[in-house]
This record gives C-alpha cells, structure tokens and sequence, in this order.
C-alpha cells in the first residue's frame, strides 16, 4: 500500500500544480481581455441595432469606421506603443524624458488620426456633421489607445480595464436612449460614440492628462528622433503593412462597390471581432513583459509568455467561433436580414474564422519579436505578404466580387505567418 501512496500524492500535487499555473494564467489575462471583450460586445450591440434601424449604406459605413479607427489604433501602436518599450529600464530621467517625447508625438498623431477619419468617412458619403463627429471619435480613441500603453507600461492594466468599461456601458445606455427617443440616427449615433470615447480618457488619471494636455519642459522631438530612425520607422511599417494585408478587402469594397456592399462582409468580421480586440490589446500587455525578461537575459521565461499568449489567443478565438456559430444556427435572424442570403452570411464568417486562426497562430511571435528589436526584419517580412494581399484582394474583387475578395485576405495572411515562423524560428537559433 505504501508502494502506491506515493505515486498519488506526487500525481495530486502535480494537478495542483497545473491546475495553480492555469489559474494564474486565467487571472493574469483576464483583467487584460476583460476590456477588450466589453467593447466588442457594445459594438456587437451596436452594431445589430444599427443592422435593423438604419439603412444598409449607413451600417457599412459603421463597419467601414470599424475598420478605419483600428486601423489608426495600429498605427499608434507602430509609431509609439513598440518604441516605449525603449524605455525600459533606462534610468528614471531618461525614461521621463523619453516619455515626455512620446507625449508630444502623440498630440500631433491624435490631430492626424482625427482628420484621416473625418476625411475617410466624408469620402465614404456620410455627411459632413457625422464625418466631424466621428472624426473626434477617431482621435480620442487614439488618445484612449495612448493611454493603454501608459497603464501597461507603469504595470496597471486596472486602469485599461476600467477605461474599456466606461467607454462600453456608456455607448450602450447612450443607444439605447436614442432608441427610446426614437431619435436613432447616423448623425446622433456619431455623437453618442464621440461623447462615449470623451468619457472613457478621465479614468486613466489627472497625473497622466495634466502631463499629456499641459505640455512641460521635458522631452523634445530631438530625442524622438533617433528612436524614429532605429525602431519606429520599421515598428509603423509593420504595422501598416499588416493592416493593409488584413483590411485591404474594406478599402476596395467600400470605395469600388460602395458602403452597402460591405455591409454582408463586415457581418463576418463583427462576429469575429472579439478576437480581433484582444490581438489588438494583448501585445501591449505582453510587449513590456517580454521586453524585460530579454533584457535580463531571461530566455526561459521570455519563451513561456509567448506560448502563454499564444494559449490565450488560441482560447478566444474557440469560444468566439463556438459562439458565432451559436448565434448563426438558433438566431440567424440577427444577421439575415436586410436582403442578405443565408448561405453567404456562412460563408463570410467561415472566410473570418480562417483569417483570425491564421492572425491568432502568428500574433505571439511577431509580439516576442518585437520585444526582442526586430523591427526592421519584421517590416521585410511583411512586405511581400502586404503585396500579394493587396493585389490578389483586388484581382478577385474585380473578377469574382466583394465575397472572393476576402481570398485575398486569408493568402496574405499565410504568407505573412509563414515568414513570420521562419524569422522566429531564426531569431532561436541564433540566440540559443
């Protein structure tokens, strides 16, 4: 009896111990993904209720900014989210000056953020009054984005969290107010997300917006200059080119085929777009952490985080699936309507759900990447995907139309993640 005792107890002590780390993982994710799972929710909302009360035109154009300020996200990820993590571990005056930098910087790309929108959704037809509005959405939320980086830079995701929620709960009672008004509109609708993105930025603290909007002494454009050169040059074209492999389908379509006939592809990306949120925010949580764990010549643990994102990535884009395809089977009234044929709402979300599986595999690697500095290797790679994504979206789009055009998509997709693997599987060997 004593032979077999000890075998069990090491086996429940193992379980335990597995069963602790997947807590932790849970606990320590959770409070990064719980944001990012709010906000798509208030725009899943957001979205049906725009489906059913207004026009098709005017729900492509929501989905059209949907693609639009993400993609300004992305950039201010490229230009000053990957570049912060410079700052680690410099001493305290160079980190706040660099800091200080950044601020500045920001200013200017939150103004451009805001003018590329308005323009973009002016172009897309939606009127003067609504592009303005949505315009200052595309610039708050850029500054909200900013903001995120602070908070996981100075290791304080509750304030990212909190931000998220306000901006959710806010733009859902302020819809559901135009509803009970009856006063729904694309116009009032611009102003409620306007309002809601204002209303979310407070929450990350007076300390941080008195040194964002009351520019101080500190940090130049001189000292962003070199970091311009050796990172964030690279980091933005990066994340350009991934985005225009990603999101080349609703430039094309909205602008060749119109607003309307984006609105059944941009059906596949809402339901989608849980996983999408969180591969946008997990990289600036992980970043940093990576970033300290090479820095201290930690490759053990560096490795570890990325194959913990890559469990979490993996996780969200199952359960988003699962629930995509819930809602399509018992409530396909949600999505089938407006002159949308069942089969080729299907369709597009089976498309989606290949497109996020192939971002989800490949998003921890080029976060570990560019921790580890790998900008510039990282643009290279991106540039060919970038290209035969732009050219094979276009070719199907003219030939097949808007549905073929998400092959496109998926092809520089693979190709980017193929490379992706291949610099990844580089960077070990040489560092091994």
């Amino acid at each position: 009896m004593s032979g077999t005792a000890l075998p069990t107890a090491t086996l429940s002590e193992a379980d335990s111990g597995a069963f602790g780390r997947l807590l932790r993982l849970a606990g320590r994710y959770g409070l990064t993904v719980i944001g990012p799972i709010t906000v798509s929710g208030a725009h899943f909302v957001a979205s049906l209720i725009f489906l059913h009360r207004l026009s098709a035109a005017d729900f492509g154009l929501f989905s059209f900014l949907l693609v639009v300020v993400p993609f300004c996200l992305s950039m201010s990820s490229g230009l000053l989210g990957a570049p912060l993590v410079k700052a680690i571990g410099k001493s305290k005056a160079v980190e706040e000056d660099q800091l200080a930098a950044f601020r500045k910087v920001n200013r200017i790309f939150c103004l451009g953020a805001g003018l590329v929108t308005t323009t973009l959704m002016w172009r897309s037809h939606a009127g003067l009054v609504a592009a303005l509005a949505l315009g200052g959405y595309g610039a708050v939320m850029s500054l909200r984005w900013f903001s995120r980086f602070n908070a996981y830079i100075y290791n304080n995701p509750a304030r990212a969290a909190a931000s998220d929620l306000v901006y959710s709960s806010a733009l859902l009672i302020g819809l559901f107010v135009l509803i009970a008004t009856d006063d729904l509109t694309l116009v009032s609708a611009s102003f409620v997300l306007f309002g809601c993105s204002v209303l979310s930025v407070p929450v990350f603290g007076w300390t941080f917006l008195r040194k964002q909007f009351l520019p101080g002494s500190q940090g130049s454009f001189a000292i962003y200059r070199p970091i311009w050169r050796d990172v964030t040059r690279w980091s933005l074209l990066g994340v350009v080119l991934s985005e225009v492999t990603a999101n080349a389908h609703a430039y094309f379509v909205t602008f060749i085929s119109g607003p309307k006939a984006f609105a059944l592809l941009a059906i596949g990306s809402l339901l989608m777009r849980p996983v999408f949120l969180v591969l946008q925010a997990l990289p600036d949580r992980e970043r940093p952490t990576i970033a300290r764990f090479l820095a201290a010549g930690d490759f053990r643990s560096a490795n570890r985080t990325r194959l913990e994102f890559r469990l979490a990535a993996v996780a969200i884009w199952l359960g988003t699936v699962g629930l995509a395809a819930a809602v399509l089977h018992w409530f396909p009234q949600l999505f089938v309507r407006k002159g949308f044929d069942a089969t080729e709402v299907w369709l597009v979300v089976a498309i989606w759900t290949l497109i996020v599986a192939v971002r989800a595999i490949r998003a921890p690697e080029a976060v570990f990447l560019q921790a580890a500095g790998e900008f510039n290797a990282l643009a290279r790679t991106g540039f060919a995907a970038s290209i035969f994504s732009v050219v094979g979206t276009l070719i199907l789009l003219v030939l097949f139309g808007p549905i073929a055009s998400l092959g496109g998509i998926l092809g520089g997709e693979l190709v980017n993640t193929v490379k992706i693997m291949a610099l990844m599987r580089s960077w070990r060997l040489s560092h091994a």
